[in-house]
């Protein structure tokens, strides 16, 4: 039978498209590649259809490919997105459009795709526009229709429609956008403290994902007023304040300000404090035309993609909560069990919405049963009462006098891998695999029901109920595969985050079955779990821990699985979820036919974990025992590189023994390694605890955290290094210090990311395919952990730009990928890994690579940028990922058995 094709839109012209670039990649990857064919339809922010060339599509952030990067203006500095380009001809969009993919006219679509599936946010996606065109052109999609999506799109006809079917409502108004620039809101924000009172809620009524969004708390009519600027999305700014800036501040301001989640996005109108009301499109004119004509009084720059209301409402008191909502097959609504939001700041930011660990989902929200009932039964009625379909995401909050306040109706969820979407379906038995078929499945049922052309989708219809049938009973003949994640270091979030990556993309693959083990404990005792998958979703390693430990089946949970008895036997084929089983490596050994390690640093990347794997004769992803004790130790890895002849930075080990001589410490500081140097951990990475050292106070504050006895943080010195909160900063015994590596006397100097896999020749001899490395451009002074695993954070130019012309480009691309396989063959590497280097790249094209450090089980997370390098080199992630676990198994044929 030949396989459904689900185009799946995803990006768009609004500035949530970054979380719905991401979503798009999600369910490209979670696709049942027995059933289905993805096609990936891009829509870039002009409202180019792109079908999308599947490379692109695990960049982390749109602006890693598009606009692509010869296209950009030479010596730009800051990240662009296409409409920073200003007036674009359609040849050029053309020429754009090729390098990534194929333009996609609305009139082929229906001999591309067999079904729509919508990842798109905010407006041209959630409001109805982009399902009227799919209705016009008669192509099934997912989701609510068009009446249902505009209202869920604007939070202000809401939130009227809900008073009136009589939800409750904090008090609230309305700012209107021509009104507020007009000046005729004289006395607001005395009016909103006495009938709204404080602290309040200013908000957009057309954003999601918490862009532009403000918790007021003090009684400050600027800060009020900042606030619906940031809401509208329009800024004042004073000439006297921009005169004060120096360089590096004003350039810092102006990132800040054309960041679609944060400021107020690009292009922008200078719409008051100059004639004409110019339009300036990027952040380098921006920049060129403040310090030119900038000289008195200000200027209010507003958004071209800005907001035409605000709505201003009480803060509610008590427990925030998300709740998705489902129709079965018959289109009763069932509120799956509602997720509490524990956070240690009052707004759930993009940051704390997207990256693992910073903010805790409590799945169900923790008080009694009876008010859990109440809010599912108010999320249920809500969804009738706005005419929603399939499935929606009802956000709210229970306030300390127990009413239900509901808020942002979604009609469109987030589709991050951790996002409430997968997160809630997993309590009821559907992997993010079963749960995408799920929401096609009735998606295309709801169709049927609406549309006036019903028998053009039936056969669609009874093709996809005999390709669900047909996976249940050959899903048997699959090769079982561990997925260990977790672990206990300060990277057991993101070693969470991959492990979950590769659990998807197996299982959503023809070949592979995977089996989710997490494991905790100590570096004396490993303690190994198998997790059922509505464990392995929870938010992050520390709740997969805790279910792990106090595993109990909450009594709504259970009222809500027999609910969906009908829809879990359908999807599942009846596999029902198990509670956590701890298990010892030899039963790992009898219940899968292989490994995927998933951890990072210790334990992990250290050979213990290889050792007992080796012992029982299962094969795994990744180099050896031997290998893996080398590259786990920084100071020792680029001491063996050293003595290779590869070039390292100047490095010395400090202890905590050493650190009692204050005096000695500061002599060596400032003769050998010199201010400013880098401080890190010896043996962790993500960017675990990497600080850029100033000065001796700042070491010592480094050093009083690094060397503290008790997990609680030195609040003096926290402040003093910047630390985020809730930022991981492990324990030590051992600091590792770093010169700065600099451009020095070097034409071109770049900080670069390379990758590579091995495999075996006839001759039995491991070669190694080297790929082009990537460019890391960090916002600060090390890159963060935000930019190497959030997607839509950082940036990664891949392949690197060495140089402008492509044949010089090649000529350095070349020696550094020679210095990163010499290296790799010196640590022994195998498998894969990951290099961190420095490149300086001088005028003969003589290129010096400079080594940081080397990663033996790299990040796998969906953002992470080996995906890209593979890519140029043919393997998508999962035939990368495949290629990995077949090299673990030849090499158990090339070495002896170890007893």
């Amino acid at each position: 039978m030949s396989k459904i094709r689900v185009g799946i839109l995803f990006g768009g012209p609004s500035k949530e498209r970054e979380i719905s670039f991401a979503g798009g990649r999600t369910v490209y990857d979670n696709l049942n590649k027995s059933i289905f064919e993805p096609i990936p339809l891009f829509i870039d922010s002009l409202g180019n259809f792109i079908e999308l060339e599947w490379s692109y599509i695990y960049k982390g952030t749109i602006r890693d490919f598009y606009p692509p990067v010869d296209f950009l203006p030479s010596g730009t500095n800051v990240q662009l997105y296409l409409e920073n380009l200003g007036e674009i001809p359609a040849t050029t969009q053309q020429e754009m459009i090729q390098r990534v993919g194929k333009r996609v006219t609305t009139d082929q679509f229906a001999q591309k795709i067999d079904f729509a599936f919508l990842c798109l946010h905010g407006p041209y996606g959630e409001d109805g526009r982009i399902q009227g065109l799919l209705e016009f052109l008669k192509i099934p999609y997912s989701g609510s229709g068009i009446l249902a999506s505009s209202i869920g799109m604007n939070k202000a006809i809401q939130k009227e429609l809900m008073i009136k079917a009589g939800f409750n409502s904090p008090a609230y108004t309305v700012v209107n956008r021509e009104k507020w620039i007009a000046g005729k809101y004289k006395g607001l924000f005395e009016e909103v403290k006495r009938t709204i009172q404080l602290p309040c809620v200013i908000k957009p009524a057309n954003q999601g994902s918490s862009i532009g969004v403000t918790i007021l708390t003090q009684d400050d009519e600027v800060k009020f007023m900042s606030a619906i600027e940031k809401a509208l999305f329009t800024r004042w700014i004073d000439a006297a304040e921009w005169q004060a800036l120096g360089e590096e501040d004003k350039l810092h301001y102006i990132k800040e300000l054309s960041d679609i989640r944060e400021g107020i996005g690009m292009p922008v109108q200078i719409s008051s404090g100059v004639e004409g009301k110019p339009i300036i499109y990027s952040p380098d004119e921006l920049l060129h035309f403040l310090n030119t004509h900038l000289k008195t009084g200000g200027f209010v720059l507003e958004s071209l993609d800005g907001e035409s209301e605000v709505l201003i409402e009480g803060f509610i008191e008590g427990k925030e909560f998300s709740c998705i909502v489902m129709e079965d097959e018959h289109g009763t609504a069932i509120a799956l069990p509602p997720t509490e939001i524990r956070k240690g700041k009052e707004l759930f930011d993009y940051r704390s919405k997207y990256l693992p660990g910073l903010s805790r989902k409590i799945t169900p929200i923790d008080i009694p049963v009876e008010q859990i009932a109440a809010i599912r039964e108010a999320c249920e009625k809500l969804f009738y009462d706005l005419k929603f379909d399939v499935y929606a995401r009802i956000d709210g909050f229970l306030g300390k006098d127990g009413r239900i306040f509901l808020n942002d109706p979604n009609t469109t969820s987030g589709m991050m891998p951790s996002s409430f979407f997968f997160h809630q379906a997993a309590e009821i038995g559907l992997n993010p695999s079963q749960f995408i078929t799920y929401i096609i499945r009735t998606s295309l049922v709801k169709r049927i029901k609406e549309s006036k052309n019903a028998h053009l989708y039936d056969g669609l219809l009874e093709a996809l109920d005999r390709a669900i049938d047909n996976e249940h009973t050959g899903s048997g003949a699959k090769q079982k595969v561990a997925v260990i994640l977790g672990g206990y270091s300060s990277e057991r979030h993101i070693s969470v985050e991959s492990g979950r990556n590769i659990y998807e993309k197996l299982a959503s693959s023809e070949k592979y079955a995977p089996l989710p083990v997490f494991l905790t404990g100590s570096n004396h005792q490993h303690e190994l779990y198998v997790i059922p998958v509505n464990v392995m979703l929870k938010d992050n390693a520390d709740d997969i821990k805790e279910k792990v430990n106090h595993y109990i089946i909450h009594p709504v949970i259970d009222e809500i699985r027999k609910e969906c008895a009908a829809i879990t036997q359908k999807f599942t084929g009846g596999q029902a979820l198990a509670k956590p089983e701890r298990i010892t490596y030899a039963q790992l050994g009898e219940r899968v036919e292989q490994v995927f390690i998933a951890l990072h640093g210790r334990p992990g990347e250290d050979g213990a974990i290889q050792a007992e794997l080796d012992a029982i004769g299962l094969p795994y992803n990744g180099s050896d025992k031997a290998s893996s004790s080398i590259t786990i130790d920084k100071y020792r890895t680029n001491e063996l590189l050293k003595q290779h002849g590869y070039l390292v930075a100047e490095h010395a080990l400090i202890t905590a023994e050493d650190w009692k001589n204050e005096a000695a410490i500061k002599q060596l500081l400032q003769d050998n390694i010199k201010y400013p140097f880098i401080a890190k951990p010896v043996d962790d990475g993500c960017s675990s605890a990497v600080k850029k050292i100033r000065s001796f106070e700042e070491f010592e504050a480094f050093a009083r955290l690094m060397f503290r006895e008790t997990e609680t943080l030195d609040e003096q010195a926290a402040a003093v290094l910047h630390i985020k909160e809730k930022e991981e900063f492990p324990r030590k015994t051992v600091i590792l210090v770093e010169e700065l590596i600099s451009k020095k006397d070097a034409r071109h100097f770049l900080e670069v990311t390379g990758g590579m896999l091995t495999r075996y020749n006839a001759k039995g001899e491991v070669e190694y395919e080297v790929f082009e490395a990537s460019e890391a451009l960090a916002e600060g002074d090390v890159l963060s952990l935000e930019e190497k695993f959030l997607a839509g954070q950082g940036q990664n130019i891949t392949p690197a730009r060495y140089a402008r012309d492509p044949k010089e480009r090649q000529i350095i691309s070349e020696q550094v990928k020679a210095a990163l396989g010499g290296a790799a063959k010196v640590l022994g590497v195998m498998g894969y890994c990951r290099i961190d280097a420095f490149v300086r790249v001088f005028d003969d094209l003589r290129a010096e690579v400079i080594f940081i450090e080397v990663n033996s089980l790299p990040g796998m997370t969906p953002a992470t940028c080996i995906y890209h390098q593979a890519a140029i080199n043919n393997y998508k992630p999962y035939e990368f990922i495949d290629r990995i676990l077949e090299f673990g198994k030849q090499r158990l044929k090339h070495i002896p058995a170890i007893h």
